[in-house]
């Protein structure tokens, strides 16, 4: 089994076991660690990356937890990467289309809204005033009612008053969108980065400790060229990957 040679950051802030476990996520995305094949040994492990067993057993424990692994009792642990969900950056970018024939049922549910003043960078995407009202949704998008992504998104409040209470009843904000006058739109910018979940993102994710998710930052507009709405999105990246086109 072929691994890479791996040189953990020991005088930074993210513990040795993160890193470590953040490694073997890399073997398995470059197929490295294959779907069904056995986990070196812990010993082989702490070799690798010159670190104690008990280093080597919380990364081990933390992708476990995560899925990423499981354990057969008296066979050792291996690898169980689950499909993940391709979902498309593009023009037309929409929920439900980039999960059709991905997943049984998909669902946006709103954990929380509110009307706030805007900053000053919010009312420059949105063609605002800095001040005025806005509306922000909280939500969380879910496949087969796994969680996949954590997004806040903020909408003019002059022109969409009513964006938590439609959404709420269609669960869509392509419905939202229609039910007050815009029937098209697209996505004018996406800006993608990745780093690890902050604990708040972990538990509404169900994620483990120190898991990756990929960071979007999404503004769209409509016909005429006008922004409608600026979103930042967290996806899970053991069950997401991002495809531009």
């Amino acid at each position: 089994m072929n691994t890479r040679a791996a040189s953990l950051d020991r005088g930074g802030g993210i513990a040795l076991w993160r890193q470590i476990a953040d490694e073997l996520r890399r073997d398995i995305v470059e197929g490295l660690l294959v779907e069904g094949a056995k986990l070196p040994p812990e010993l082989a492990l702490a070799e690798r990356f010159a670190v104690n067993r008990h280093t080597v057993r919380a990364a081990i424990a933390a992708l476990t937890a995560e899925g990423v692994l499981h354990a057969e009792q008296g066979r050792g642990t291996f690898i169980r990467r689950a499909p993940r969900i391709s979902y498309a950056l593009g023009r037309r970018t929409r929920f439900s289309t980039n999960l059709e024939g991905q997943a049984r049922q998909t669902r946006r549910r709103l954990l929380d809204h509110a009307v706030e003043a805007a900053d000053r960078q919010t009312a420059e995407t949105l063609g605002i005033k800095p001040g005025a009202s806005i509306v922000r949704l909280e939500l969380i998008a879910e496949a087969d009612g796994i969680p996949i992504s954590r997004s806040t998104a903020w909408f003019d409040a002059e022109r969409f008053p009513d964006m938590a209470r439609t959404f709420r009843k269609t669960g869509s904000i392509t419905a939202a969108f229609a039910a007050q006058g815009v029937s098209d739109y697209t996505r004018r910018s996406t800006m993608v980065s990745a780093r690890h979940a902050d604990p708040k993102t972990v538990e509404e994710l169900g994620l483990s400790p120190g898991a990756i998710v990929l960071a979007t930052e999404a503004i769209d507009e409509d016909v005429d060229g006008r922004a409608i709405e600026l979103a930042r999105t967290l996806f899970a990246a053991d069950r997401v990957e991002l495809t531009v086109g």
